[in-house]
């Protein structure tokens, strides 16, 4: 049997990456049907065209690249659909949470933990569920926000021009959710490393 003959066809390659790319995609979406949608897209586009494939990066990249302006697309074409009402949220939840972190002084209200090597802890694939879970814990409208910057990549302008945000409720928001990471990250990640040394 020859080499060529042990490699996976292209379509069963797609295949063994849609749960990862579905799990990606719900944790940008937070809905599953926009999710399944993306990822079927992504599917055929990569189906349609696989020349476009050239091996220059890892299959896995490449699909998760298709996926992220798929992602996009799906964010406007259903604007209407998600709403960000920043005077609710503010109100509600950032309030108790800015309580939680803060002193009245403006000051942080404990001292960040130790976080160690950070550089170490990405390499760990356990790090990489406690970010997932911490992420989509945060409220739907801060986590859409957060990962349209930070793993799409998108610029505060796009954001601001698909969610109808001002610039400062965006920096605010990236602000607070940033919070929220690090907090639940010393919670789950740092926290327990440290009690367990």
């Amino acid at each position: 049997m020859t080499a060529l003959e042990q490699t996976p066809s292209f379509e069963l390659q797609l295949v063994a990456h849609r749960g990862y790319l579905l799990k990606f995609a719900r944790l940008q979406l937070r809905n599953e049907a926009w999710a399944e949608d993306a990822v079927s897209e992504t599917m055929l586009a990569a189906l349609n065209k696989p020349m476009a494939f050239d091996n220059r990066s890892q299959l896995k990249t490449w699909l998760v690249g298709i996926l992220k302006h798929k992602v996009i697309d799906v964010f406007r074409h259903n604007a209407r659909s998600v709403t960000l009402d920043a005077e609710q949220d503010a109100a509600n939840s950032h309030a108790e949470f800015d309580g939680m972190v803060f002193k009245a002084s403006g000051h942080f209200a404990e001292a960040p933990a130790n976080w160690g090597n950070p550089e170490q802890n990405l390499q760990s694939s356990e790090f990489f569920q406690v970010l997932e879970a911490c992420t989509e814990n945060m409220p739907p409208a801060m986590g859409r926000v957060f990962l349209m910057r930070e793993w799409l990549e998108l610029s505060s302008d796009e954001i601001c021009k698909e969610l109808g945000l001002s610039t400062t409720n965006l920096y605010v928001t990236l602000h607070r959710a940033r919070l929220r990471l690090r907090e639940c990250l010393e919670l789950h990640w740092f926290g327990v490393k440290a009690d367990s040394r």
